[in-house]
Protein backbone atom coordinates (compact mmCIF):
# COMPACT_ATOMS: atom_id res chain seq x y z
CA UNK A 1 0.00 0.00 0.00
CA UNK A 2 3.05 2.30 0.04
CA UNK A 3 2.36 3.39 -3.55
CA UNK A 4 -1.17 4.58 -2.84
CA UNK A 5 -0.31 6.16 0.49
CA UNK A 6 2.56 8.01 -1.17
CA UNK A 7 0.25 9.08 -3.99
CA UNK A 8 -2.34 10.35 -1.53
CA UNK A 9 0.26 12.16 0.53
CA UNK A 10 2.30 13.76 -2.25
CA UNK A 11 0.31 14.16 -5.48
CA UNK A 12 -1.82 17.19 -6.33
CA UNK A 13 -5.24 16.04 -7.47
CA UNK A 14 -5.68 17.75 -10.82
CA UNK A 15 -8.83 16.26 -12.38
CA UNK A 16 -11.48 18.29 -10.61
CA UNK A 17 -13.94 16.10 -8.71
CA UNK A 18 -12.56 12.97 -10.40
CA UNK A 19 -9.80 10.79 -9.04
CA UNK A 20 -7.00 8.62 -10.31
CA UNK A 21 -7.68 5.27 -11.98
CA UNK A 22 -7.27 2.72 -9.17
CA UNK A 23 -4.58 0.68 -10.91
CA UNK A 24 -0.79 0.88 -10.95
CA UNK A 25 0.27 0.79 -14.59
CA UNK A 26 3.61 -0.94 -15.15
CA UNK A 27 3.85 -0.95 -18.92
CA UNK A 28 1.86 -0.44 -22.11
CA UNK A 29 2.12 -2.04 -25.52
CA UNK A 30 -0.08 -1.74 -28.58
CA UNK A 31 -3.74 -1.40 -27.59
CA UNK A 32 -3.23 -2.57 -23.99
CA UNK A 33 -1.89 -1.28 -20.70
CA UNK A 34 -0.62 -3.77 -18.11
CA UNK A 35 -1.07 -3.36 -14.37
CA UNK A 36 1.17 -4.24 -11.45
CA UNK A 37 -1.34 -6.92 -10.53
CA UNK A 38 -0.92 -8.67 -13.88
CA UNK A 39 -4.13 -7.44 -15.49
CA UNK A 40 -4.24 -6.51 -19.16
CA UNK A 41 -6.58 -3.58 -19.90
CA UNK A 42 -7.73 -2.67 -23.41
CA UNK A 43 -7.17 1.04 -23.92
CA UNK A 44 -10.11 2.57 -25.79
CA UNK A 45 -8.82 6.10 -25.16
CA UNK A 46 -5.35 5.84 -26.77
CA UNK A 47 -3.78 7.16 -23.59
CA UNK A 48 -4.99 10.76 -23.32
CA UNK A 49 -6.57 10.45 -26.79
CA UNK A 50 -3.03 10.65 -28.19
CA UNK A 51 -1.44 7.26 -28.94
CA UNK A 52 -2.77 6.85 -32.46
CA UNK A 53 -0.04 4.27 -33.19
CA UNK A 54 -0.73 2.39 -29.98
CA UNK A 55 1.60 2.30 -27.00
CA UNK A 56 5.34 1.80 -27.49
CA UNK A 57 5.15 1.49 -31.27
CA UNK A 58 8.47 -0.08 -32.39
CA UNK A 59 9.23 2.72 -34.86
CA UNK A 60 8.64 5.39 -32.21
CA UNK A 61 10.72 3.50 -29.65
CA UNK A 62 13.61 3.21 -32.11
CA UNK A 63 13.41 6.93 -32.94
CA UNK A 64 13.41 7.95 -29.27
CA UNK A 65 16.40 5.72 -28.51
CA UNK A 66 18.38 7.01 -31.48
CA UNK A 67 17.47 10.67 -31.08
CA UNK A 68 17.96 10.81 -27.31
CA UNK A 69 21.46 9.47 -27.82
CA UNK A 70 22.38 12.09 -30.42
CA UNK A 71 20.30 15.26 -30.15
CA UNK A 72 17.57 15.77 -27.55
CA UNK A 73 17.19 19.45 -26.61
CA UNK A 74 18.70 22.74 -27.78
CA UNK A 75 18.70 26.44 -27.07
CA UNK A 76 15.35 27.54 -28.45
CA UNK A 77 16.90 29.74 -31.11
CA UNK A 78 18.87 26.85 -32.62
CA UNK A 79 17.51 24.71 -35.46
CA UNK A 80 17.98 21.04 -36.26
CA UNK A 81 17.11 18.82 -39.23
CA UNK A 82 14.18 17.01 -37.55
CA UNK A 83 12.45 20.34 -36.88
CA UNK A 84 12.80 21.68 -40.41
CA UNK A 85 11.91 18.30 -41.93
CA UNK A 86 8.73 18.05 -39.85
CA UNK A 87 7.69 21.61 -40.72
CA UNK A 88 8.16 20.90 -44.43
CA UNK A 89 6.28 17.60 -44.28
CA UNK A 90 3.35 19.06 -42.38
CA UNK A 91 3.10 21.85 -44.95
CA UNK A 92 3.19 19.27 -47.76
CA UNK A 93 0.36 17.31 -46.11
CA UNK A 94 -1.85 20.41 -45.85
CA UNK A 95 -3.67 22.46 -48.49
CA UNK A 96 -2.50 25.91 -49.47
CA UNK A 97 -1.94 28.44 -48.08
CA UNK A 98 -0.96 26.62 -44.86
CA UNK A 99 2.84 26.52 -45.04
CA UNK A 100 4.39 28.02 -41.89
CA UNK A 101 4.88 25.85 -38.80
CA UNK A 102 5.66 26.49 -35.13
CA UNK A 103 6.51 23.35 -33.11
CA UNK A 104 5.55 23.32 -29.43
CA UNK A 105 4.60 20.78 -26.73
CA UNK A 106 0.89 20.64 -25.83
CA UNK A 107 -2.51 21.46 -27.26
CA UNK A 108 -3.06 24.24 -24.76
CA UNK A 109 0.28 25.78 -25.72
CA UNK A 110 -0.48 25.59 -29.45
CA UNK A 111 -3.88 27.22 -28.91
CA UNK A 112 -2.25 29.87 -26.74
CA UNK A 113 0.24 30.61 -29.52
CA UNK A 114 -2.49 30.67 -32.18
CA UNK A 115 -4.72 33.05 -30.20
CA UNK A 116 -1.73 35.28 -29.46
CA UNK A 117 -0.87 35.35 -33.17
CA UNK A 118 -4.46 36.13 -34.18
CA UNK A 119 -4.64 39.04 -31.73
CA UNK A 120 -1.37 40.51 -32.98
CA UNK A 121 -2.20 40.13 -36.68
CA UNK A 122 -5.79 41.42 -36.54
CA UNK A 123 -5.32 44.01 -33.84
CA UNK A 124 -8.44 42.62 -32.18
CA UNK A 125 -8.78 40.91 -28.83
CA UNK A 126 -12.18 39.18 -28.88
CA UNK A 127 -12.34 35.39 -29.13
CA UNK A 128 -15.44 33.33 -29.98
CA UNK A 129 -15.73 29.63 -29.11
CA UNK A 130 -18.41 27.03 -28.42
CA UNK A 131 -20.30 26.74 -25.15
CA UNK A 132 -19.14 23.09 -24.94
CA UNK A 133 -15.54 23.87 -25.87
CA UNK A 134 -12.28 22.61 -24.41
CA UNK A 135 -9.07 24.23 -25.68
CA UNK A 136 -6.70 23.88 -22.74
CA UNK A 137 -5.83 25.00 -19.24
CA UNK A 138 -3.48 27.94 -19.86
CA UNK A 139 -4.84 31.48 -19.76
CA UNK A 140 -6.09 32.28 -23.27
CA UNK A 141 -6.98 28.64 -23.98
CA UNK A 142 -8.82 28.31 -20.66
CA UNK A 143 -10.66 31.57 -21.30
CA UNK A 144 -11.96 30.05 -24.54
CA UNK A 145 -13.00 26.85 -22.73
CA UNK A 146 -16.60 26.66 -21.51
CA UNK A 147 -17.32 22.96 -20.94
CA UNK A 148 -15.84 23.01 -17.43
CA UNK A 149 -13.27 24.60 -15.12
CA UNK A 150 -14.34 28.26 -15.18
CA UNK A 151 -15.43 28.73 -11.57
CA UNK A 152 -13.17 30.02 -8.83
CA UNK A 153 -10.09 31.13 -10.78
CA UNK A 154 -10.74 34.84 -11.08
CA UNK A 155 -11.52 36.78 -14.27
CA UNK A 156 -11.05 35.18 -17.66
CA UNK A 157 -9.34 37.13 -20.41
CA UNK A 158 -11.58 40.01 -21.52
CA UNK A 159 -13.42 39.70 -24.80
CA UNK A 160 -14.26 35.99 -24.75
CA UNK A 161 -17.69 34.96 -26.03
CA UNK A 162 -19.49 31.60 -26.11
CA UNK A 163 -21.85 30.62 -28.92
CA UNK A 164 -24.30 27.67 -28.88
CA UNK A 165 -22.93 24.27 -29.83
CA UNK A 166 -24.76 22.72 -32.85
CA UNK A 167 -25.81 19.47 -31.14
CA UNK A 168 -28.04 17.52 -33.53
CA UNK A 169 -29.05 15.07 -30.78
CA UNK A 170 -30.18 17.85 -28.44
CA UNK A 171 -31.21 20.67 -30.81
CA UNK A 172 -32.14 24.09 -29.43
CA UNK A 173 -33.17 25.67 -32.75
CA UNK A 174 -35.31 23.29 -34.80
CA UNK A 175 -36.84 23.03 -38.24
CA UNK A 176 -40.50 22.16 -38.77
CA UNK A 177 -39.63 18.44 -38.65
CA UNK A 178 -37.71 18.77 -35.38
CA UNK A 179 -34.18 18.66 -36.84
CA UNK A 180 -31.42 21.02 -35.79
CA UNK A 181 -31.69 24.34 -37.63
CA UNK A 182 -28.02 25.24 -37.35
CA UNK A 183 -28.20 28.18 -39.76
CA UNK A 184 -30.78 29.95 -37.59
CA UNK A 185 -28.78 29.02 -34.50
CA UNK A 186 -25.58 30.46 -35.99
CA UNK A 187 -27.34 33.66 -37.07
CA UNK A 188 -28.70 34.06 -33.56
CA UNK A 189 -25.27 33.40 -32.04
CA UNK A 190 -23.66 36.21 -33.99
CA UNK A 191 -26.57 38.57 -33.37
CA UNK A 192 -25.83 38.09 -29.68
CA UNK A 193 -22.10 38.45 -30.26
CA UNK A 194 -22.58 41.66 -32.25
CA UNK A 195 -24.75 43.11 -29.47
CA UNK A 196 -21.93 42.58 -26.95
CA UNK A 197 -18.85 43.07 -29.13
CA UNK A 198 -16.83 46.28 -29.18
CA UNK A 199 -15.92 45.50 -32.79
CA UNK A 200 -12.62 43.82 -32.04
CA UNK A 201 -12.87 40.19 -33.18
CA UNK A 202 -9.50 38.45 -33.36
CA UNK A 203 -10.60 34.86 -33.98
CA UNK A 204 -13.13 32.09 -33.71
CA UNK A 205 -11.50 28.95 -32.30
CA UNK A 206 -13.38 25.65 -32.64
CA UNK A 207 -12.85 21.90 -32.93
CA UNK A 208 -14.34 20.29 -36.09
CA UNK A 209 -15.61 17.60 -33.70
CA UNK A 210 -16.01 18.72 -30.10
CA UNK A 211 -14.40 15.92 -28.12
CA UNK A 212 -14.64 16.89 -24.45
CA UNK A 213 -17.93 18.56 -25.39
CA UNK A 214 -19.44 15.13 -25.99
CA UNK A 215 -18.11 14.06 -29.43
CA UNK A 216 -20.33 16.52 -31.31
CA UNK A 217 -19.66 16.65 -35.04
CA UNK A 218 -20.31 19.96 -36.77
CA UNK A 219 -23.05 19.64 -39.42
CA UNK A 220 -21.87 19.73 -43.05
CA UNK A 221 -21.82 23.34 -44.16
CA UNK A 222 -21.46 24.76 -40.66
CA UNK A 223 -17.71 25.30 -40.80
CA UNK A 224 -17.90 27.33 -44.01
CA UNK A 225 -20.70 29.48 -42.61
CA UNK A 226 -18.75 30.05 -39.38
CA UNK A 227 -15.64 31.02 -41.35
CA UNK A 228 -17.68 33.58 -43.28
CA UNK A 229 -19.17 35.06 -40.09
CA UNK A 230 -15.68 35.32 -38.66
CA UNK A 231 -14.10 36.87 -41.76
CA UNK A 232 -16.96 39.37 -42.16
CA UNK A 233 -16.00 40.76 -38.75
CA UNK A 234 -12.26 40.87 -39.42
CA UNK A 235 -11.38 37.77 -37.43
CA UNK A 236 -9.42 34.64 -38.25
CA UNK A 237 -10.67 31.05 -38.12
CA UNK A 238 -8.57 28.83 -35.85
CA UNK A 239 -9.26 25.09 -36.03
CA UNK A 240 -8.16 23.04 -33.04
CA UNK A 241 -7.44 19.55 -34.41
CA UNK A 242 -5.64 18.23 -31.34
CA UNK A 243 -7.73 15.06 -31.37
CA UNK A 244 -9.11 14.99 -34.92
CA UNK A 245 -5.93 15.65 -36.91
CA UNK A 246 -3.70 13.07 -38.60
CA UNK A 247 -6.10 10.35 -39.75
CA UNK A 248 -8.17 9.90 -36.57
CA UNK A 249 -11.46 10.71 -38.34
CA UNK A 250 -10.68 8.77 -41.52
CA UNK A 251 -9.35 11.88 -43.27
CA UNK A 252 -5.91 13.31 -42.74
CA UNK A 253 -7.57 16.32 -41.17
CA UNK A 254 -11.20 16.63 -40.10
CA UNK A 255 -11.63 19.87 -42.07
CA UNK A 256 -10.95 17.91 -45.29
CA UNK A 257 -14.58 16.76 -45.27
CA UNK A 258 -15.82 20.34 -45.45
CA UNK A 259 -13.19 21.75 -47.79
CA UNK A 260 -12.69 24.66 -45.39
CA UNK A 261 -9.05 25.64 -44.85
CA UNK A 262 -8.50 27.49 -41.55
CA UNK A 263 -6.42 30.63 -41.22
CA UNK A 264 -4.56 28.94 -38.37
CA UNK A 265 -4.49 25.20 -37.57
CA UNK A 266 -3.40 23.75 -34.25
CA UNK A 267 -2.25 20.16 -33.80
CA UNK A 268 -1.04 18.24 -30.75
CA UNK A 269 -1.89 14.84 -29.15
CA UNK A 270 -1.92 12.75 -32.36
CA UNK A 271 1.17 14.48 -33.80
CA UNK A 272 3.43 13.09 -31.09
CA UNK A 273 1.52 9.81 -30.75
CA UNK A 274 1.77 10.12 -26.97
CA UNK A 275 4.86 12.31 -26.67
CA UNK A 276 4.64 16.07 -25.99
CA UNK A 277 4.57 17.57 -29.48
CA UNK A 278 2.23 20.19 -30.90
CA UNK A 279 2.15 22.55 -33.87
CA UNK A 280 0.67 25.80 -35.08
CA UNK A 281 0.35 26.03 -38.86
CA UNK A 282 -0.63 29.16 -40.76
CA UNK A 283 -0.12 30.97 -44.05
CA UNK A 284 3.01 32.81 -45.13
CA UNK A 285 0.98 36.03 -45.25
CA UNK A 286 -0.23 35.76 -41.65
CA UNK A 287 3.23 34.70 -40.45
CA UNK A 288 4.84 37.66 -42.24
CA UNK A 289 2.48 40.14 -40.62
CA UNK A 290 3.02 38.55 -37.21
CA UNK A 291 6.79 38.67 -37.68
CA UNK A 292 6.74 42.32 -38.76
CA UNK A 293 4.84 43.14 -35.57
CA UNK A 294 7.34 41.29 -33.39
CA UNK A 295 5.48 38.04 -32.72
CA UNK A 296 6.96 36.48 -29.56
CA UNK A 297 6.40 32.91 -28.41
CA UNK A 298 9.87 31.92 -27.25
CA UNK A 299 9.54 28.96 -24.87
CA UNK A 300 11.91 26.38 -23.36
CA UNK A 301 10.79 23.53 -25.60
CA UNK A 302 9.91 25.28 -28.85
CA UNK A 303 11.51 23.42 -31.80
CA UNK A 304 12.89 20.57 -29.67
CA UNK A 305 14.63 18.02 -31.92
CA UNK A 306 13.78 14.81 -30.03
CA UNK A 307 10.00 15.11 -30.29
CA UNK A 308 10.26 16.56 -33.81
CA UNK A 309 12.03 13.37 -34.85
CA UNK A 310 9.15 11.40 -33.33
CA UNK A 311 6.69 13.53 -35.32
CA UNK A 312 8.50 12.59 -38.53
CA UNK A 313 8.27 8.91 -37.56
CA UNK A 314 4.54 9.29 -36.88
CA UNK A 315 4.07 10.68 -40.40
CA UNK A 316 6.15 7.82 -41.81
CA UNK A 317 3.89 5.21 -40.19
CA UNK A 318 0.66 7.01 -41.09
CA UNK A 319 1.66 7.09 -44.76
CA UNK A 320 3.20 3.61 -44.95
CA UNK A 321 0.32 1.85 -43.19
CA UNK A 322 -2.42 3.96 -44.83
CA UNK A 323 -3.91 4.67 -41.43
CA UNK A 324 -6.47 7.15 -42.78
CA UNK A 325 -8.05 4.27 -44.70
CA UNK A 326 -7.69 1.99 -41.70
CA UNK A 327 -9.44 4.54 -39.48
CA UNK A 328 -12.35 4.65 -41.90
CA UNK A 329 -12.65 0.87 -42.04
CA UNK A 330 -12.20 0.24 -38.31
CA UNK A 331 -14.45 3.19 -37.53
CA UNK A 332 -17.24 1.71 -39.63
CA UNK A 333 -16.75 -1.63 -37.86
CA UNK A 334 -16.86 0.08 -34.45
CA UNK A 335 -19.92 2.11 -35.35
CA UNK A 336 -21.79 -0.95 -36.63
CA UNK A 337 -20.99 -2.76 -33.40
CA UNK A 338 -22.20 0.15 -31.27
CA UNK A 339 -25.42 0.39 -33.27
CA UNK A 340 -25.98 -3.32 -32.61
CA UNK A 341 -25.52 -2.62 -28.90
CA UNK A 342 -28.07 0.18 -29.19
CA UNK A 343 -30.62 -2.30 -30.48
CA UNK A 344 -30.22 -4.33 -27.29
CA UNK A 345 -29.78 -1.55 -24.74
CA UNK A 346 -32.47 1.17 -24.55
CA UNK A 347 -30.11 3.30 -22.42
CA UNK A 348 -28.00 4.01 -25.52
CA UNK A 349 -29.48 7.20 -26.88
CA UNK A 350 -27.07 8.14 -29.64
CA UNK A 351 -24.01 6.94 -31.55
CA UNK A 352 -22.05 9.64 -33.36
CA UNK A 353 -18.63 10.74 -34.56
CA UNK A 354 -16.29 9.96 -37.45
CA UNK A 355 -13.65 7.33 -38.03
CA UNK A 356 -12.10 6.21 -34.76
CA UNK A 357 -13.46 9.10 -32.71
CA UNK A 358 -16.91 7.92 -31.69
CA UNK A 359 -19.35 9.09 -29.03
CA UNK A 360 -21.87 6.87 -27.27
CA UNK A 361 -24.45 8.80 -25.24
CA UNK A 362 -26.36 7.08 -22.44
CA UNK A 363 -29.81 8.31 -21.41
CA UNK A 364 -32.46 7.20 -18.93
CA UNK A 365 -35.20 7.55 -21.53
CA UNK A 366 -34.87 7.77 -25.31
CA UNK A 367 -38.01 9.86 -25.71
CA UNK A 368 -37.15 12.53 -23.16
CA UNK A 369 -33.36 12.07 -23.50
CA UNK A 370 -33.03 12.46 -19.73
CA UNK A 371 -29.33 12.38 -18.80
CA UNK A 372 -27.88 9.22 -17.26
CA UNK A 373 -24.89 10.64 -15.40
CA UNK A 374 -24.75 8.04 -12.62
CA UNK A 375 -25.16 5.20 -15.11
CA UNK A 376 -22.26 6.54 -17.17
CA UNK A 377 -19.99 6.45 -14.12
CA UNK A 378 -21.18 2.97 -13.19
CA UNK A 379 -20.57 1.61 -16.69
CA UNK A 380 -17.09 3.16 -16.69
CA UNK A 381 -16.21 1.45 -13.41
CA UNK A 382 -17.60 -1.89 -14.57
CA UNK A 383 -15.69 -1.68 -17.86
CA UNK A 384 -12.44 -1.23 -15.93
CA UNK A 385 -13.24 -4.24 -13.75
CA UNK A 386 -13.81 -6.28 -16.92
CA UNK A 387 -10.58 -5.07 -18.58
CA UNK A 388 -11.57 -2.06 -20.69
CA UNK A 389 -10.59 1.56 -20.10
CA UNK A 390 -13.06 4.07 -21.50
CA UNK A 391 -13.56 7.76 -20.84
CA UNK A 392 -16.98 9.20 -20.02
CA UNK A 393 -17.73 12.90 -20.45
CA UNK A 394 -20.38 14.25 -18.12
CA UNK A 395 -21.66 17.75 -18.78
CA UNK A 396 -24.74 19.56 -17.45
CA UNK A 397 -27.81 18.70 -19.48
CA UNK A 398 -26.24 15.71 -21.23
CA UNK A 399 -26.03 12.08 -20.30
CA UNK A 400 -22.86 10.11 -19.89
CA UNK A 401 -21.07 10.36 -23.25
CA UNK A 402 -18.33 7.81 -23.84
CA UNK A 403 -15.45 9.10 -25.96
CA UNK A 404 -14.24 6.01 -27.77
CA UNK A 405 -10.91 6.54 -29.53
CA UNK A 406 -8.87 3.32 -29.92
CA UNK A 407 -5.44 3.43 -31.57
CA UNK A 408 -5.49 3.52 -35.36
CA UNK A 409 -3.34 0.39 -35.23
CA UNK A 410 -6.06 -1.60 -33.45
CA UNK A 411 -7.20 -4.91 -34.92
CA UNK A 412 -10.82 -5.82 -35.64
CA UNK A 413 -10.51 -8.44 -32.90
CA UNK A 414 -9.52 -5.76 -30.37
CA UNK A 415 -12.48 -3.62 -31.42
CA UNK A 416 -14.74 -6.65 -30.97
CA UNK A 417 -13.28 -7.31 -27.52
CA UNK A 418 -14.01 -3.74 -26.48
CA UNK A 419 -17.57 -4.00 -27.77
CA UNK A 420 -18.05 -7.28 -25.91
CA UNK A 421 -16.86 -5.79 -22.62
CA UNK A 422 -18.95 -2.65 -23.09
CA UNK A 423 -22.00 -4.81 -23.81
CA UNK A 424 -21.40 -6.78 -20.61
CA UNK A 425 -20.82 -3.64 -18.54
CA UNK A 426 -24.08 -2.03 -19.69
CA UNK A 427 -25.95 -5.28 -19.04
CA UNK A 428 -24.50 -5.49 -15.52
CA UNK A 429 -25.26 -1.90 -14.55
CA UNK A 430 -28.39 -0.89 -16.46
CA UNK A 431 -30.55 -3.79 -15.27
Amino acid sequence: MTFWSDAERHLVRYSGAGGFVPEIIERAEGSFVHTAGGRRILDFTSGQMSCILGHSHPAVVATVQRQAATLDHLFSGMLSRPVVDLARRLAEALPEPLSKVLLLTTGAESNEAAIRMAKLVTGGHEIVSFARSWHGMTQAAASATYSTGRKGYGPAAPGNFAIPTPNAYRPDFTTADGELDWRRQLDYAFEMYDAQSVGSLAACIVEPILSSGGVIDLPPGYLAALRDKCHERGGLLILDEAQTGLCRTGDWFAFDRDGVVPDILTLSKTLGAGLPLAAVVTSAEIEQTAHERGYLFFTTHVSDPLVAAVGNTVLDVLYADKLDQRARELGAHLRDGLLELAERHPVIGDVRGRGLLVGLELVLDRETKRPADELGSAVTRRCLELGLHVNVVQLPGMGGVFRIAPPLTSTPEEIDLGLEILDQAISDTAA
